[in-house]
């Protein structure tokens, strides 16, 4: 016969919101309490003033705090939103999945220290990275569209 022992599982989180360039490897993060439309706002506050002259394409899914109806966008930031159901098509995805296999198998003991450790891996990623896992094909294939990409 097993003990019964009482045991409440706590959990506190952190979000990471991030943007990166598969044309010339930037990248904009911005770490965050919750994912809601306030804060994807804050986000999207905080981007433009990340080389504010320059025209900004966000990929984005279809998550509903994207799509808020709350939400201002800036005038030279301008969402394209991806078809439902296909994170595979979302570059910044295979940016998250990089940063969460740093996680495997670490346990902290406080969300300081995790943002600490979330800090050290956006630091870490380079430019040069940054192209490698976000220029996919679909976006090469879009140089007649965009110019600017000269790959």
């Amino acid at each position: 016969m097993k003990p019964v022992c009482p045991f409440q599982q706590v959990f506190q989180y952190t979000y990471l919101f991030g943007a990166y360039s598969p044309v010339d490897g930037e990248h904009f993060e911005l770490e965050l309490p919750c994912c809601s439309a306030d804060t994807f706002q804050i986000f999207l506050d905080e981007f433009v003033t990340h080389r504010p002259k320059e025209l900004k394409i966000l990929l984005l899914d279809n998550g509903a705090f994207h799509k808020a109806k709350c939400l201002r966008w800036p005038s030279h930031v301008r969402p394209l939103f991806l078809p439902p159901y296909s994170p595979e098509l979302n570059p910044a995805e295979k940016i998250w999945w990089r940063i969460k296999r740093a996680f495997v198998n670490k346990t902290f003991p406080s969300l300081d220290e995790l943002s600490d450790f979330i800090d050290l891996q956006i630091q870490a990623l380079t430019t040069d990275e940054v192209i490698s896992i976000c220029r996919f094909d679909y976006i090469k294939q879009a140089n007649s569209l965009w110019p600017i990409l000269n790959v």
